[in-house]
């Protein structure tokens, strides 16, 4: 009965004015960028960081949680209609459902997204609300060795679990912990890389790294691609699926469901990974393999559950723990920071408003996608024409002015534009940013 109570307590926060605005802003900007390919949640969430230091902790991690799981939602959109996976996880989706879309189905394929989307979210979120106070009691019995431990372990699985080479994966990590050491020797005081900078002695802003590598080596390096963008102008009708469609998306739902939440606890993976898994699985058990890539609803309806299981189960041990399991808990963890807050277990009975208050919000963000996606398919499509090189600028320009409104630093923009340049590079060689990010917030907690 005691989970009953708190999940009451949350939604007696989650329903609050201020937080459902909140809410309403992270899941619309997250399905905006869902729909818009380049930044990406990292990039957006990164940005979006500055505004946290004069927004409630509450409202904050509500606003920056709905953006993430929001984004998988558009991606599905712009994946389905325009072939073009506004998403990394909903590369996955293009393959059947645009298939579909251009056999006069788009309807059905983007109503089953949404339905697996929404029913993968809901018990993600359930998931975190069952599984997070039995976790985070054993974790405060956790002393300093433990905690070593336990974040060594999310490091070394980080990079093992990460995509591309593990060796440039470990090598990330190692650059983290780096960055993550200048500043002032915990222990005894002294400056250490600072190289006569005083900007330099408190540290390099989780901030600057966070805006520099994902948003700005994100954005020079989507300027260095060319622009094609096959706009789907035929209105999208029929959108409820016939009895036959529901009928064959049923199992890949649940299987999605289940493997989405099995890879969202695991370092290192993202969403990506599951939605690919969900795939081969779905070809594997069905009747007609060769279904597959001419508009089987079968390989729409798996990996979207599984991505949006994935992308609310990463926050189990982000909640529990303090690990983040991914670059964008990373984030969120810098945002708690950011707060005051220290991130691990006694979060849970320390600000009892802040995790059950954030669960309750994923269920109330997740309807709100529902009621944004389907009605509004004809709005996302038409920002699809919006060019790239008219969109960089913008976001440019709200990244300097956020980094600048944090310190009133100038030293700090430079930064950002050098972690920019770093991110590209790393990029361009086949380096996966994320394990930095997770080195850069672990390693003064493993310190």
């Amino acid at each position: 009965m005691e989970i009953f109570d708190n999940l009451i307590f949350g939604f007696s926060v989650a329903l609050s004015v201020q937080n459902l605005l909140y809410c309403l802003i992270g899941v619309t900007v997250g399905t905006l960028i869902g729909v818009l390919p380049g930044i990406g949640p990292l990039g957006t969430i990164a940005i979006l960081l500055p505004i946290t230091y004069s927004v409630p902790p509450v409202a904050a991690l509500i606003m920056l949680a709905g953006i993430y799981y929001g984004a998988q939602y558009g991606g599905s959109t712009t994946a389905i209609l325009v072939n073009l996976p506004g998403e990394t996880s909903a590369v996955v989706t293009c393959i059947d459902g645009y298939q579909m879309a251009r056999q006069g189905r788009a309807g059905p394929a983007l109503a089953i997204a949404a339905i697996g989307s929404f029913f993968a979210g809901t018990v993600g979120t359930l998931l975190i609300a069952l599984f997070g106070p039995p976790l985070a009691s054993i974790a405060l019995k956790f002393g300093s060795p433990e905690y070593f431990s336990l974040m060594l372990m999310g490091l070394v699985a980080a990079a093992v679990l990460a995509q591309g080479d593990i060796v440039k994966s470990i090598a990330m990590v190692l650059f983290g912990l780096l960055l993550g050491a200048v500043g002032t020797d915990v222990n005894t005081g002294v400056q250490r890389f600072s190289f006569g900078i005083s900007e330099l002695s408190d540290g390099i802003g989780f901030i600057v790294v966070a805006v520099g590598v994902f948003a700005i080596g994100e954005i020079i390096s989507n300027l260095g691609d060319p622009e094609e963008r096959r706009i789907f102008d035929t209105k999208v009708t029929h959108l409820f699926p016939t009895k036959d469609d529901f009928k064959r998306s049923i199992g890949p739902i649940l299987r999605g469901t289940g493997i989405g939440a099995f890879f969202g606890v695991l370092p290192g993976t993202g969403p990506a990974i599951a939605s690919f898994a969900s795939y081969m699985i779905e070809k594997k058990v069905a009747d007609d393999p060769s279904r597959f890539g001419n508009g089987a609803i079968e390989g729409v309806a798996g990996p979207e559950s599984a991505n949006n299981a994935d992308a609310q189960c990463k926050f189990i041990p982000m909640l529990t723990l303090g690990l983040p399991a991914s670059g964008v808990m990373a984030l969120m963890l810098g945002a708690l920071t950011i707060q005051g807050i220290q991130p691990g277990p006694q979060v849970m009975t320390l600000r009892p408003e802040l995790f059950w208050g954030l669960i309750a919000s994923m269920w109330i963000g997740n309807l709100m996608l529902v009621v944004l996606n389907l009605p509004l398919i004809g709005l996302w499509v038409k920002l699809l024409q919006v060019p790239y090189r008219l969109l960089f600028p913008a976001i440019m320009a709200f990244s300097a002015i956020g980094i600048y409104s944090v310190n009133s630093s100038s030293v700090e923009i430079y930064l950002t534009a050098l972690f920019g340049v770093v991110g590209y590079v790393c990029m361009r060689l086949g380096f996966n940013l994320a394990p930095l990010l997770l080195g850069f917030v672990l390693g003064l907690l493993i310190e």
